[in-house]
C-alpha cells in the first residue's frame, strides 16, 4: 500500500520538515511552514507523456564548445503592449507565469492574444472554465474584431497525465493554461492549489517547455497580500514573470514585467480594459495629462521613464492645516518613505514648516511609480500647494532630490526631453548634474530646457 505522510512546506523557498517551526530552517521567513499529507508514490519520468522513445535523452555533460548555437525565431503577437514586456515578443520553449487580482482581465488579455496570431496552433488549457464559457467571452470580443486563427483549440482537463496526452496529439505551438492552481498531478498527493501541487505541476510543464521547445504560459492566483499564490520557488522556475495591476474604479491596466530572462526586466504595457476586451494604449502619456480648463495649485507634470517608454503623469498633492496632534500623511502611487523624506529636505533646507501640515499625495490615472526621477515633481508640486499658487500647465520636471537639497541627474534625459516636446510643452527643469549628458536645446525641438542644481533655485524661480 502507499504510505501516507504529513510534512510541513515553506511557501517561500520549498524547504520540507517532519514538523512546524515558527522560523523556516532555510530561508528563516517566519510563519511560512504549511502542513499538506503527501503519499509516496513510485517515481516515474513525467516526460514520457509528451515524448516518444527515440526523442528521449540522456543525461550528460557536454562541452560548450560543442553546443550548437541556434537563434530561434520569436512568435510575435498583434499586441504591441504584450510584445514589449516579453522583451520582443514569444520565446520557444520559454515558459512565462502571469499573475494578478482576479477579474482585472488575465484570460481576456491571452484568450484575444490566441485568437489573433496566425498560422499558429494553440491550445488554451482551462481548468476553471468550461468551453461554452469560453466561447461565450470569444463571441463577446469579437463584437468589432476579426480573429484570425483557425487552429486555436480549447481544453477543459486539469490531471496532467491527460493534458500531455493531447498535447502529444494535437503538438501545438503555443500553450495557455488557465490556471496552474487548477491543475493536478498524480505525483503529489495533494488537493489542487496547494504548495506541493503547484511546484510539481509547474515542473512537469516546465521540462515539456525545455525539451520540446514549445512557449508555455501559465496564468496564476495572487493571494490577499498582493504576492503570488504557491511557493516562491514558482517565479523562480519559469523564465519570466509578469504582474497584472490596476484600481478597478480606474479602466486602464498596467502589465509589468517582474522577471525576464529573455530582456528588460522594466518594461510594462499599458491596456484600457473595454467591452472588446483588452486595448492597447500606444501613448500613455496623452491620457495621463489632464485636460483642464483651469489648473489649480498643488498639481505638476513628471517626465518619468518606465523601462525603456518616457511616460508624463500627473503628480497632485494637498497640504492642509492639520487638525489632529499628529500630522497625516497619505500616498497613492508612490512610496510613503520617499514622501517623508522629501517633506525633510523641505523642512531642513528651505525652511518650510510641514510638521504642522496634513499632506496628500496622489499619482494621478492609478499607476504606481517607482522613478525616483519624479522627486522634483513631488517637491514642486507640495510647495505649490503649499504657497497656493498655480504652476503653469506648459512646464514639465525631471530629476531627483538629494538628501542636501540637490537636484541629481537622471538616465535618458533625452528621450524625456523628446517626449515632452511631442505632447507640446514649453520648457522642462532638469538637473545641471546630469553625468556627461548633453542637455541643449536640438534644432528640431520647441521645448526650452531649464537646468537648475539646487531646491531653493527652483523655488525661487517659480514663485
Amino acid at each position: 500500500m502507499n504510505k501516507l505522510k504529513t510534512v510541513f512546506i515553506c511557501r517561500e523557498c520549498g524547504y520540507e520538515s517532519v514538523k512546524w517551526t515558527g522560523q523556516c530552517p532555510s530561508c528563516h521567513a517566519w510563519n511560512t511552514l504549511t502542513e499538506e499529507t503527501v503519499e509516496k508514490k513510485e517515481q516515474r519520468s513525467s516526460n514520457e507523456f509528451w515524448l516518444d522513445e527515440n526523442e528521449k535523452k540522456t543525461s550528460g555533460s557536454v562541452l560548450i564548445h560543442h553546443v550548437k548555437s541556434e537563434e530561434r525565431k520569436r512568435i510575435l503577437t498583434s499586441d504591441t503592449e504584450l510584445n514589449r514586456v516579453l522583451g520582443g515578443g514569444i520565446v520557444p520553449g520559454s515558459i512565462t507565469l502571469v499573475a494578478g487580482e482576479p477579474g482585472i482581465g488575465k484570460s481576456t488579455l491571452f484568450l484575444q492574444t490566441g485568437l489573433l496570431l496566425k498560422d499558429v496552433t494553440v491550445l488554451y488549457i482551462s481548468g476553471e472554465e468550461s468551453e461554452q464559457q469560453i466561447k461565450m467571452r470569444a463571441d463577446r470580443l469579437a463584437q468589432g474584431k476579426e480573429f484570425t486563427n483557425e487552429k486555436f483549440y480549447l481544453l477543459t482537463e486539469t490531471s496532467t497525465p491527460s493534458l500531455f496526452k493531447e498535447i502529444k496529439k494535437l503538438k501545438p505551438q503555443l500553450i495557455i493554461v488557465d490556471s496552474v492552481q487548477t491543475l493536478h498531478s498524480p505525483f503529489a498527493d495533494a488537493s489542487p492549489g496547494s504548495l506541493s501541487q503547484i511546484r510539481e505541476c509547474a515542473s512537469e510543464f516546465q521540462r515539456f517547455a525545455k525539451e520540446t521547445h514549445t512557449p508555455v504560459i501559465l496564468i496564476g492566483h495572487i493571494t490577499k497580500d498582493g504576492s503570488i499564490a504557491g511557493p516562491k520557488i514558482l517565479e523562480h522556475m519559469v523564465d519570466t514573470v509578469l504582474q497584472f495591476e490596476g484600481e478597478r474604479q480606474y479602466a486602464y491596466r498596467i502589465l509589468r514585467t517582474v522577471k525576464n530572462r529573455f530582456g528588460s526586466s522594466s518594461e510594462l504595457g499599458i491596456y484600457e480594459m473595454t467591452e472588446q476586451g483588452m486595448k492597447s494604449i500606444l501613448n500613455p502619456s496623452e491620457i495621463l495629462i489632464p485636460q483642464k480648463d483651469e489648473w489649480l495649485s498643488g498639481a505638476a507634470i513628471a517626465a518619468a521613464m518606465e523601462g525603456m517608454r518616457p511616460l508624463l503623469i500627473e503628480v497632485q498633492a494637498l497640504v492642509t492645516q492639520s487638525v489632529y496632534g499628529t500630522p497625516q500623511r497619505t500616498v497613492s502611487g508612490f512610496d510613503l518613505r520617499r514622501l517623508q523624506l522629501l517633506l525633510a529636505v523641505l523642512e531642513k533646507r528651505g525652511g518650510f514648516h510641514f510638521g504642522i501640515k496634513d499632506v496628500f499625495l496622489n499619482i494621478a490615472g492609478g499607476l504606481k511609480i517607482e522613478d525616483t526621477s519624479i522627486d522634483l515633481a513631488v517637491l514642486c508640486a507640495l510647495l505649490s500647494s503649499y504657497e497656493d499658487i498655480p504652476l503653469s500647465p506648459k512646464i514639465c520636471f525631471a530629476g531627483e532630490v538629494g538628501l542636501n537639497g540637490e537636484i541629481r541627474s537622471v538616465n535618458r534625459i533625452e528621450q524625456r526631453i523628446a517626449e515632452a516636446d511631442k505632447l507640446g510643452f514649453e520648457k522642462i527643469i532638469v538637473s545641471k548634474y546630469n553625468s556627461g549628458q548633453k542637455v541643449t536645446r536640438k534644432n528640431n525641438t520647441q521645448i526650452e530646457i531649464i537646468p537648475f542644481g539646487k531646491v531653493e533655485e527652483v523655488y525661487r524661480y517659480l514663485f
